[in-house]
């Protein structure tokens, strides 16, 4: 089962978005708060719908909840954001991959938050992705990955530990060959796709790859 999940967050159209939302098979729709709504706007009937209710008015909760929709209601004093409840709640359907929309915006500590989500240990080797207009956003844990997009794709590694060690890659115009990236340096931006695949591999350490479809 895919599984596309809505936050609340700021959201752009793009190549990345119609590539991961419209794919098929169909997807189930789970939804943090008023992400619900984006999931509307996007044709997605929000299927279940977690969170404190805070960005919701009563009457769109009734809509929702006369629809047939889920609704789990959570305290607004929580330790939790409605994303990562929802994240959670995904988790439990066992799915074979997440794709969240609507978790960048303009609180760049909500975006950061929402980033970091990628690290939760329960996520495992789940495929999940951030993806927002031409770009989406990957957790590489130690292993090999494979990209696949077009040539002249942009793909850059960012570090999310103090070092990301025994880094190699194929298929990319700068390639880094059992080499590390720090915290701090921007070494790891803005490389270059040379045909429709494209390899990475970890030895050690977390690597957020952010993939933007054409030239970043």
């Amino acid at each position: 089962m895919r599984l596309l999940l809505f936050a609340n967050g700021m959201f752009q159209d793009g190549a990345m978005v119609r590539r991961h939302a419209r794919a098929l098979p169909p997807p189930r729709i789970v939804c943090a708060d008023g992400g619900a709504l984006l999931a509307e706007a996007l044709g997605f009937f929000p299927e279940t719908i977690i969170g404190d209710f805070d960005s919701l008015t009563a009457a769109q909760v009734a809509r929702f909840t006369a629809a047939g929709a889920e609704i789990i209601r959570h305290p607004p004093e929580k330790d939790e954001t409605d994303l990562e409840l929802a994240l959670e709640f995904a988790l439990s359907l066992q799915p074979a991959s997440i794709t969240i929309l609507g978790a960048l915006g303009a609180r760049i500590d909500q975006t950061l938050a929402n980033i970091q989500l990628l690290c939760l240990p329960d996520l495992g080797e789940l495929p999940a992705l951030l993806v927002d207009g031409a770009q989406s956003l990957q957790l590489l844990r130690p292993g090999s990955y494979r990209i696949a997009g077009r040539a002249g794709d942009t793909i850059s590694l960012l570090p999310l530990t103090d070092a990301a060690k025994g880094i190699r890659t194929r298929g990319l115009r700068y390639a880094l060959r059992d080499e590390s990236l720090t915290l701090g340096p921007a070494r790891g931006i803005s490389n270059v796709m040379l045909a429709g695949t494209a390899e990475v591999a970890l030895a050690e350490g977390l690597l957020l790859l952010a993939h933007t479809v054409g030239r970043a």
